[in-house]
C-alpha cells in the first residue's frame, strides 16, 4: 500500500533515481515523485481505519448473504444460489436483516484496519530493501499485517456473524457479547482465530502481491497520465487483488463461518474446533462443493470492497500528506 503516487517521472527521466540518495529517508520507489510515504505512524492508522470502515459498511449486505449461505445446519442441505439466499432473507426477515450485525463490524473494522494498514507499511518498508518490485516482501508484509489485525477483528467478527444468522437469538451487539461470554467463555470470541489467520495469511499474500503487481502494470501502461488516473489504478488493482484472493481462500472462509456460528440457529457444534474436523464435517454433509459454498458472494464482496478500501486508503493518505505540507510538517 505504500507505493501510492505518481509514477510518471521515472519513465520520463532516466536520471530520476540518483535523486533518492539525497533523501535517504524516502524509499527510491517508482512513485517517489509525489511521495505519500513517510507519514507518521498514527496517520497510517487513521487512513487505514477510514478505509476499513468504508469498505465493510458499503459491502455489508453482500457479507450477510455469504454468511447465510455458509452457515450449514445439522442436516445436509441443497445448493443455494445467491439470488435464492437474498430472496429468502428479504422474504423472511425483511431488508433490515441485511444490516443486522453492522454495529459489531463498525466497532471492529476501524481499529483492525488501522493495525492492518500501518503494520503493512512498516513491514514493507523493512522487508523490501528499497525495491518496489519485491513481491515476496509485499506478500510477507501482508501476512504480518493480517496476523496482527485478526487479533483485533476476530471477536467482533464472531458477534457480527451470529447476528447475521436467520432467527438469531441475540437482541444486539451488547446482548450477544454478554451472553456468549457468560455461556461459552472468552475462548468463544477467538474460536476461529487460528482458522482466520490460516485463511488470511494466503489471502493477504495473494492480495497484496496481486495489488502491487497490477498497480505497477497499470501505471506502466500509461505513465504520462498515472497521476490523473490514480483513483482508477488503485480501484482496478484492488478489485483484481480482492477477487483473486477471495476465490483461493473460500474453503477456509467456510470453515471460519462454521466455527464462529457453531451451536447457534441449528449450526453444528464441533468437538475439537480443529480445521480438519470442520473440513470433514462439511465434506460428509455437503460434499467437496460445500467447501466452496458462498464463493460467488465472497468474490462479489471482496472485489468492490478491495477497490473501495484501497482507493479510500490512498485518498486518505494523499489528504494527510497535503495536510502535513500545508501545516509545515514536511
Amino acid at each position: 500500500m505504500a507505493t501510492t503516487t505518481d509514477a510518471s517521472p521515472k519513465f520520463q527521466s532516466p536520471d530520476f533515481r540518483p535523486l533518492s540518495s539525497e533523501q535517504p529517508n524516502l524509499r527510491p520507489d517508482i512513485h517517489a515523485a509525489s511521495d505519500l510515504d513517510g507519514l507518521p505512524f498514527w496517520q497510517y492508522m487513521v487512513a487505514g481505519s477510514i478505509a476499513g470502515s468504508v469498505e465493510h459498511m458499503a459491502m455489508f449486505p453482500v457479507d450477510t448473504v455469504k454468511t447465510r449461505m455458509q452457515a450449514i445446519g445439522s442436516c445436509p442441505i441443497k445448493s443455494v444460489t445467491v439470488a435464492h439466499a437474498l430472496r429468502s432473507i428479504l422474504k423472511s426477515d425483511g431488508p433490515s436483516a441485511l444490516y443486522r450485525g453492522i454495529g459489531a463490524m463498525g466497532l471492529g473494522a476501524g481499529p483492525a484496519h488501522a493495525v492492518y494498514f500501518s503494520f503493512y507499511e512498516i513491514c514493507k518498508r523493512s522487508f523490501s530493501g528499497g525495491n518496489p518490485n519485491n513481491s515476496a516482501a509485499h506478500a510477507a508484509s501482508g501476512v504480518c499485517a493480517t496476523v496482527a489485525s485478526d487479533a483485533v477483528l476476530t471477536p467482533m467478527d464472531m458477534v457480527k456473524q451470529r447476528l447475521q444468522l436467520g432467527n438469531s437469538p441475540y437482541r444486539g451487539v451488547s446482548d450477544c457479547v454478554r451472553r456468549v461470554f457468560r455461556e461459552e467463555g472468552l475462548r468463544a470470541f477467538f474460536a476461529s482465530y487460528k482458522t482466520t489467520v490460516v485463511m488470511n495469511a494466503p489471502f493477504t499474500a495473494v492480495h497484496f502481491a496481486t495489488y502491487e503487481a497490477a498497480k505497477r502494470g497499470l501505471m506502466e501502461l500509461s505513465p504520462e497520465s498515472a497521476s490523473d488516473e490514480r483513483w482508477f489504478v488503485h480501484a482496478t488493482a484492488g478489485a483484481a487483488a480482492g477477487a483473486s484472493a477471495a476465490a483461493v481462500t473460500t474453503p477456509l472462509d467456510v470453515v471460519k463461518t462454521q466455527l464462529q456460528c457453531q451451536g447457534v440457529c441449528g449450526c453444528d457444534r464441533f468437538k475439537t474446533g480443529s480445521i480438519g474436523d470442520v473440513f470433514r464435517t462439511i465434506v460428509e454433509k455437503d460434499g467437496y462443493r460445500g467447501l466452496m459454498r458462498g464463493w460467488i458472494p465472497r468474490m462479489l464482496f471482496h472485489a468492490p470492497a478491495a477497490a473501495i478500501s484501497w482507493s479510500t486508503y490512498e485518498a486518505s493518505k494523499a489528504f494527510l500528506q497535503q495536510f502535513n505540507e500545508s501545516d509545515g510538517h514536511t
